[in-house]
């Protein structure tokens, strides 16, 4: 009896559900700690002095972890960690960690995987990679592909990180690098999840760190160019934006801001060229007037000599003797010069305007006295990190990658892209695969910087405007070629408004994107994010590569080949589990299949989830404030829901000041209803007060709207088939009610490509009047073109107006014989509409 009751007793000892201190060790003994970050993820720690690093490293910078539960056996001999998601198996008193001691499987009915050290993955998704340099597309010089480094996600369900060699930080006021203590330790990272990629990513934020939220002025149109500009040529340039009322945010500044003339400066350089720029400081007031935000272009690798304005004072700083007339060597390592650099010549800078730094180290990769230290990675943190102890403006940068755990600072400058389809063909693949290591913010030079076709192709770098519209960040670039003008004023008009409406489309939809890049840093979910992170089991999501979704709602396809004809073909998947409107034609095509679709040089391949609500805002001229009317999108489908994001929008409190409105559509009968929830939450200056609209796309007109109860006026635009509803300016802490009610006798949605039909009709109906301006438009021809304004002033007639459209449009071989035309302007009108007999 007394064996029995002492046998239970151990086997109750080795059997604890445990919840584990603050630290969330499992295990831990003279050799090894076992601490769970969550049930997926595991730390993975081997000491032979049993010295444990709790320092943070340059990849896991967090130490305290949320509250983890599991079931702990500990036997004589081995050590079982269980979680919902794993199995951790570890011989105990056996030393290093190898395949002999350690095992990690899945729990039983996750996706299956089993793990021993020295496995390696089959199926790596990928991460990022330096630059896009030397590489057309793909591809570099010499045929070869690029390195893409792998990334964090892998269809084998698991991950693993080793940690044992990265460097630490140490405690100090400004963290700096410090080498480990324990050489001959193991601190490894273990990640299970499946085809979860969402919790993937977001449990390595947990140990990571978070993507941070960059400024919402980052979302907005930058302007770049390398150039020789002046402080006269920078004036004119901000006053034509202006002129052409296309919105703009940031102005870059290149490299020439500084002296590069032998014995005045060079490619680094921190001296004001003053015959250029007379009087630096009253440029930067000129551009920060026009309320835009400043980046200079900064080339460090060559130190500071002794030419430059703050030559004498470095000197002093860095304690060289008097007579020292020699180079201050960069050393990224040396915490003395880093900080030197910043204080005396940087900071005054940052204080007469620039907002933040364009850094472009392109020269040795390691430090020249801390053999690990990347030199890149270091320059990204060094002043992302300074920016937060010295600023109360939101930090951010913009240089390379300089590997994992550069996530943590934002912006990633991608290098020179050369001018071609190929290279166009190959960001949105890049863009996905950077988000498999959190790195979401990558900024291309829309357009392409060099080589290549060497020259504007208007059709090409339409199709990257129309990509970089929906890229992370809008940055147009090119290096200094006198033929390589971006500004849109210098296309035909046609081309001109094409890319202005790229810029205005970005800005109108900046609600959106900064909601999204709050799901960033939430969860660590990118704004461009691959298709198999939503749809992991179809075989389509890793197949269709450069497919990728745009935020939760938005599904992009980017067009990087030429036209055919007057139209690009694309093949588009469409994922199952709902249906997606296609914005530029507003039609609505059924998921679970791939098609092949067909797009003008104004449209692009952009679908929008069935239901889906889109905040945006319109005729915004710049993202610095935050009091700007916003317009409820909502799309066909059976109602959807939306949490809109807003903040101070450039200060550091982020984290804790904010507030979020939640929007929700339902269809009630024959009722289309969206409710405006109250606002939750504050921050630093946020209005009281703000005026909605709501803009219903793709259904037909109503028979009446209310708002909270009471009948309101509404317009129908008949060319872009939306209903608009102006609410007057209330108090953001009342809920709103809008109930559209409509005839439940006739088709409410109109989502059948109607849009694009009045769209092509009316610019090939211009464009025929300039091939032959006597044509006579005989009437049922003529009604064509007036289709869209016949619904607008009169929107009673919107079910005669349309029957009487699809019948001429479906006749339209016919009326056109009925006009003074010969066969081939027949012909090319048909062509030019896309005209299919249905």
């Amino acid at each position: 009896m007394k064996n029995k009751v002492l046998s239970l007793l151990l086997l109750f000892v080795a059997f604890v559900t445990s919840v584990f201190a603050d630290d969330n060790v499992a295990y831990r003994d003279n050799t090894v700690r076992f601490t769970l970050i969550s049930d997926g993820t595991i730390r993975l720690e081997y000491s032979p002095s049993g010295q444990f690093t709790d320092a943070p490293s340059f990849l896991a910078v967090e130490r305290d972890y949320p509250e983890v539960k599991a079931k702990v056996k500990s036997t004589d001999k081995w050590l079982t960690i269980e979680t919902p998601v794993m199995v951790v198996k570890y011989l105990k008193n056996s030393g290093k960690f190898t395949a002999k001691n350690l095992s990690i499987t899945s729990a039983k009915g996750f996706f299956p995987f089993s793990w021993k050290p020295g496995d390696k993955q089959q199926g790596n998704l990928k991460g990022t990679y330096r630059t896009l340099d030397n590489y057309d597309g793909e591809f570099n010089d010499d045929g070869k592909p690029m390195p893409i480094e792998d990334g964090i996600l892998a269809t084998d369900g698991w991950t693993f990180l080793d940690d044992s060699e990265n460097l630490l930080f140490d405690d100090s006021d400004f963290p700096w690098a410090m080498e480990r203590k324990n050489k001959k330790g193991q601190d490894w990272y273990f990640m299970a999840y499946g085809h979860d990629y969402k919790k993937a990513l977001k449990d390595f934020t947990r140990f990571a760190g978070r993507m941070p939220l960059p400024p919402r002025y980052a979302f907005g149109y930058w302007w770049s160019r390398y150039w020789c500009y002046s402080d006269n040529e920078l004036r004119t340039l901000v006053k034509t934006f202006q002129n052409y009322n296309i919105p703009l945010d940031v102005l870059v500044i290149d490299m020439d801001w500084h002296y590069t003339e032998q014995g005045k400066g060079g490619w680094t350089g921190y001296t004001w060229n003053r015959s250029l720029f007379p009087n630096p400081a009253g440029t930067l007031k000129f551009i920060k007037d026009n309320n835009l935000q400043i980046t200079m272009n900064l080339h460090p690798a060559d130190g500071i000599r002794n030419y430059e304005e703050k030559y004498a004072e470095m000197k002093k700083w860095m304690g060289l003797p008097d007579n020292y007339n020699g180079n201050i060597d960069h050393v990224s390592s040396d915490k003395r010069y880093m900080t030197g650099w910043l204080n005396t010549i940087l900071h005054p800078m940052e204080k007469q305007g620039v907002d933040f730094w364009w850094l472009d180290w392109q020269q040795h990769i390691y430090d020249n006295k801390m053999s690990k230290l990347h030199n890149t990675w270091w320059l990204n943190y060094t002043f992302f990190t300074d920016m937060e102890r010295n600023r109360e403006t939101r930090p951010m940068l913009y240089h390379r990658w300089g590997g994992l755990g550069n996530h943590r600072y934002q912006i990633g400058f991608s290098g020179d892209s050369d001018i071609t389809w190929n290279s166009l063909d190959f960001q949105p693949y890049f863009n996905s695969t950077a988000s498999n290591v959190l790195y979401g913010y990558w900024s291309h030079d829309i357009g392409g910087h060099h080589f290549g076709i060497g020259r504007i192709e208007p059709e090409m770098y339409i199709r990257w405007m129309q990509f970089g519209m929906l890229s992370p960040i809008l940055r147009t670039h090119s290096t200094k070629n006198e033929a390589l003008k971006k500004e849109p004023w210098m296309f035909d008009n046609e081309q001109c408004n094409i890319l202005r409406n790229c810029i205005k489309t970005r800005y109108d939809l900046s609600p959106y994107i900064y909601s999204m890049a709050r799901k960033a840093y939430e969860e660590g979910l990118s704004i461009c994010r691959p298709m198999y992170y939503d749809y992991p089991e179809a075989k389509e999501a890793y197949e269709f590569r450069n497919e990728y979704m745009f935020g939760d709602q938005m599904l992009v396809m980017p067009i990087t080949q030429p036209m055919q004809g007057q139209y690009s073909v694309v093949k588009v998947w469409l994922p199952e589990g709902n249906d997606w409107y296609e914005l530029h034609t507003g039609t609505t095509l059924n998921g679970g299949q791939v098609v092949e679709r067909r797009f003008a040089l104004d449209e692009y391949p952009i679908y929008i989830k069935s239901g889906a609500i889109i905040p945006m805002s319109y005729n915004l001229k710049n993202l610095r404030s935050n009091d700007s009317a916003y317009t409820i999108n909502l799309f066909p489908g059976q109602g959807g829901e939306f949490s809109l994001y807003e903040d101070n929008g450039n200060d550091k409190h982020y984290a804790t000041e904010y507030a979020t409105t939640h929007l929700k559509s339902t269809f009630e009968g024959n009722e289309l209803v969206l409710r405006i929830a109250p606002r939750q939450g504050n921050y630093k200056e946020m209005p009281e007060n703000r005026r909605y609209n709501v803009q219903v796309n793709g259904y037909a007109v109503p028979q009446i709207v209310t708002v909270n109860g009471r009948q309101a006026a509404f317009e129908y635009d008949g060319n872009a088939l939306a209903l608009h509803i102006s609410l007057d300016d209330t108090d953001c802490l009342t809920e709103k009610e809008v109930r559209i009610t409509y005839n439940d006798q006739q088709p409410i949605a109109v989502d059948n490509g109607l849009l694009s039909k009045f769209r092509r009709i009316q610019k090939t109906m211009l464009a025929l009047k300039y091939r032959k301006a006597g044509l006579l438009f005989k009437e049922e021809f003529a009604k064509l073109e007036s289709a869209g304004q016949q619904m607008h002033y009169y929107p009673d007639t919107f079910g005669e107006t349309l029957q009487q459209f699809n019948s001429s449009y479906g006749r339209l071989p016919e009326i056109l014989n009925n006009l003074d035309l010969n066969d081939e302007q027949r012909r090319w009108f048909l062509e030019s509409i896309d005209w299919k007999a249905e």
